[in-house]
């Protein structure tokens, strides 16, 4: 039984991190690109596998997602600061590793303190969520504020409140998304194999 989980768990990681590599690269099945800046879907994939398979495993799929953020920065960038900002990987990964963290954390104590699977699911997807939006945007006003509004023809003042827009207008909508479907696909997941859930 404990092999068969092991080994069931290293597919389940390798699939995810097969989905997260296409997410990556391929548009629109993992960023929407607005000219603006990029609607962020993939986000779901390590919320779920955080979920699925815990803090460590949703951290190494994170920790994917950043590496592919970079290498789709390099080859081929869909909006005006990919080359500038998501080529560090202070900015491009540490907020995707920390997804993955923080979302199996929260699930993991919501599991075993209060019994409430899908509560704790839904909050820790809507904390991975926020998590990702707040950690690049903070991240990005503090390192490239001069860059940022020089690409955005704002005032380095004005930055703050152009970064809330984008919280609203971007990070809610990405929130709201993940608290629907993460749950969802990782409730699907672990009701297949319930030895997953122990």
């Amino acid at each position: 039984m404990l092999q068969r989980r092991k080994a069931y768990k290293t597919a389940i990681l390798g699939i995810l991190i097969a989905i997260i590599l296409v997410q990556s690269m391929v548009p629109m099945l993992g960023y929407i690109p607005t000219g603006f800046v990029n609607i962020t879907i993939i986000h779901i994939t390590v919320i779920v596998a955080a979920i699925v398979l815990g803090p460590k495993d949703g951290a190494i799929v994170g920790l994917v997602w950043g590496i592919g953020t970079i290498i789709r920065a390099f080859t081929s960038p869909t909006s005006i600061i990919d080359t500038t900002v998501f080529t560090n990987p202070v900015v491009a990964v540490l907020p995707r590793i920390a997804v993955g963290l923080l979302a199996g954390w929260i699930y993991l104590w919501f599991r075993n303190h209060t019994q409430k699977k899908v509560l704790g699911m839904a909050i820790a997807s809507a904390v991975g969520s926020l998590t990702n939006t707040v950690l690049v945007l903070g991240l990005m006003r503090v390192m490239y504020a001069s860059t940022m509004a020089q690409a955005y023809a704002t005032k380095t003042d004005l930055l703050n409140k152009m970064l809330l827009v984008i919280v609203g207008t971007n990070g809610v909508p990405e929130m709201i998304v993940a608290i629907i479907l993460a749950p969802a696909i990782s409730t699907a997941i672990l009701k297949t194999n319930k030895f997953l859930d122990n």
